[in-house]
């Protein structure tokens, strides 16, 4: 069964190889320049510390918005909004009153109700008041135009952003997880998706305005240019955006099952080569997703990317905003508009729904590399991540919290690797059709999700209960560790007991299938998967062969620490090295940790790839530290030789 996957990578490397070589160059490039999903969480945290000291409100539940029509004037070289938004909306009950979000730094000018101009207030929590003159029944479908301008409030990392590149200013938006209302009157939750929208930009000459969904026009005047975007999908509302500047334009395109899916690219002119070198690489990782899922779920309009001025990504759906072109980037960004914008966590406890399934699916790309070695070094810098600390769940239970929503150990890499422990576990087959039966869910497709949904899918493509997994890796804290007893009792007989502490009290017991790989005399191998439902549970295999080699998970299926505690009558052992690189960003002292293994030399390089400085390790110790402090601010690579392996991490120095 869980070979299911390897045949379909097999023949997605067959049916395009003619892209095999720029993939793999693309994933090697990618290990140098500069993106992990540490960018992506810790300046979401950044950006959004802010915005999530007020948390959402209850405004519009008694509306349905049903389209929107937002029609803006901007100047990139001035920080303001000015225009016009009119929300069509479905009564969900008799209706006088309703209220929208909307900061009070946006002027509200008029709200004009068939034609006539109508009242309304700001009150606390980021209220919007509109009195209707008379009442309207229940399920009628109705509209107000809301006439508005300001300077949108801004921490500097904030939804609504004017600055500058290359001398050249730019504008551009970015609301997760609540800061739409910042710069628009609009219904700000996970409950009620927009059907559709209109985006119409007005800016100067020369420069153009990147949204969502499908340029339908453009015009030019004497000195303001237009440009109507339609987008014709339900859209969450922090999903909505735009950005102006002087863009160049050029489109890359992605042949899937179903047609041709364009990928359209506002670049910054000083960055075109840069950019026209780089972004042909996302043609893959969409085919790619296309073949595991199903086909891009905007095909009909586009995908895209927009640059714009941070260091990470955003995945605006349609078109992501993008701070770099990095294969990673561009691929954690793209696997949004699956997981994140065609199905969106219905909750930001739920955060893992998005930010796990990106993280996971940026990974899977590495997998269908098999040539390169970067899936077992992906696999297991996460769980060196996860076991850095004994204590978190994936479920996010303080929404308030910056840190804990966009948590890279907890909502990035457990979340991710939860995804990998439970395709482990039910199998390729069952996996992948539980997520495709997800995606295409009537009730979840195109609208929000939770984690039961994804659950019940797992369960009823696999036939399998899985309350104990999700209490144990979702809900409950921590991981376990093994400690395993390899006792050879004959030449073909193999005695193995696991015992297993868990990191936190939160889990009696963390029930999984464990792998263990025999390899015999005559140099073939075979795994034994052993169901471990007991902490000192002993499994005796038996073989016709004559053991000589025994190793504990040596596919990384388990995020876990182990101890092999001894071993009677086997020749040899795998015990794979762990190395623990910390503090991660660091600001004076980098310290490197291993187990089961000692480190012999330690290389920091450049992005590119170039060898700043060698510390070989006296007498080859666990455990080293190297002062940074008169490094320069920035990005750097950290290779660890051990005795049997190496490891290669993304070093960020502040």
């Amino acid at each position: 069964m869980r070979k299911n996957l390897l045949n379909i990578f097999l023949l997605f490397l067959i049916g395009f190889s003619t892209k095999a070589q720029q993939v793999d160059n693309q994933i090697l490039q990618d290990i140098y320049d500069g993106y992990d999903i540490n960018v992506c969480s810790h300046t979401k945290q950044k950006l959004l510390d802010k915005k999530l000291k007020a948390t959402a409100s209850s405004a519009g539940l008694n509306i349905d918005v049903i389209y929107t029509r937002m029609e803006w004037d901007i100047d990139p070289a001035v920080a303001n909004i000015s225009g016009v938004v009119t929300p069509y909306f479905k009564a969900l009950n008799n209706l006088k009153q309703f209220s929208l979000e909307k900061d009070a730094a946006l002027i509200v000018d008029s709200v004009i109700y068939h034609g006539n101009s109508i009242t309304s207030s700001d009150s606390a929590s980021y209220f919007m008041n509109i009195y209707l003159p008379a009442t309207i029944s229940a399920n009628t479908i109705d509209s107000v135009s809301i006439y508005y301008h300001g300077t949108p409030t801004s921490s500097g990392f904030g939804s609504f952003v004017q600055t500058k590149h290359n001398g050249t200013p730019i504008i551009w938006t970015l609301s997760e997880p609540y800061g739409a209302r910042e710069w628009w009157p609009c219904k700000n939750d996970l409950n009620d998706k927009i059907d559709s929208i209109d985006v119409i930009v007005s800016c100067p000459n020369g420069n153009r305005a990147a949204s969502n969904g499908v340029l339908v026009s453009e015009s030019h005047g004497a000195n303001t240019s237009t440009y109507h975007w339609r987008h014709r999908h339900p859209i969450a509302t922090y999903l909505v955006a735009f950005a102006v500047t002087n863009y160049a334009v050029y489109s890359d395109f992605a042949q899937i099952a179903s047609g041709q899916v364009q990928v359209l690219n506002y670049v910054y002119p000083e960055d075109s080569n840069y950019a026209v070198a780089n972004t042909p690489g996302v043609v893959s990782a969409i085919q790619l997703y296309s073949q595991l899922f199903i086909d891009y779920p905007f095909q009909d309009e586009k995908y895209g990317h927009a640059q714009f001025g941070w260091g990470g990504g955003m995945e605006h759906q349609t078109m992501s905003f993008m701070g770099g072109f990095s294969f990673a980037l561009m691929a954690h960004e793209l696997a949004h508009q699956w997981f994140g914008d065609m199905v969106t966590c219905g909750s930001w406890s739920d955060i893992w729904l998005n930010e796990g399934f990106a993280t996971y699916l940026t990974a899977l790309n590495y997998e269908a590399a098999p040539t390169l070695p970067y899936w077992a070094q992906w696999k297991q810098e996460q769980i060196n991540k996860i076991t850095a600390n004994p204590n978190g769940s994936v479920f996010c239970d303080d929404t308030t919290s910056v840190g804990r929503i966009f948590s890279s150990r907890l909502s990035y890499s457990k979340g991710a690797y939860v995804l990998h422990m439970l395709r482990w576990t039910v199998g390729d087959s069952a996996f992948f059709a539980g997520v495709r039966n997800y995606l295409q869910d009537a009730s979840l497709s195109y609208g929000f999700a939770r984690t039961s949904d994804l659950k019940q899918h797992i369960e009823a493509s696999s036939g399998m209960n899985l309350n104990e997994f999700f209490a144990d890796w979702y809900y409950g804290e921590g991981y376990p560790t093994y400690n395993v007893t390899f006792n050879q009792t004959t030449p073909n007989t193999l005695k193995v007991i696991l015992d297993q502490t868990q990191s936190n009290t939160s889990v009696s017991f963390f029930e999984m299938p464990v792998p263990i790989k025999v390899t015999f005399d005559d140099g073939t191998d075979t795994v034994f998967v052993l169901q471990h439902t007991s902490s000192g549970q002993t499994f005796t295999l038996n073989t016709t062969k004559t053991i000589d080699d025994v190793a504990f998970d040596p596919d990384l299926h388990i995020a876990c620490l182990y101890n092999i505690s001894s071993n009677v009558g086997i020749q040899k052992v795998e015990q794979k090295g762990y190395f623990y690189v910390y503090p991660n960003p660091v600001i004076n002292r980098v310290y490197v940790n291993a187990e089961n293994e000692l480190i012999k030399r330690v290389e920091i390089m450049d992005i590119q790839g170039r060898i700043l400085k060698t510390i070989d390790v006296p007498n080859s110790r666990t455990n080293t530290s190297i002062d940074m402090t008169d490094y320069a601010t920035g990005s750097y690579m950290l290779r660890v030789y051990g005795e049997k392996s190496t490891y290669l991490q993304k070093l960020i120095k502040q």
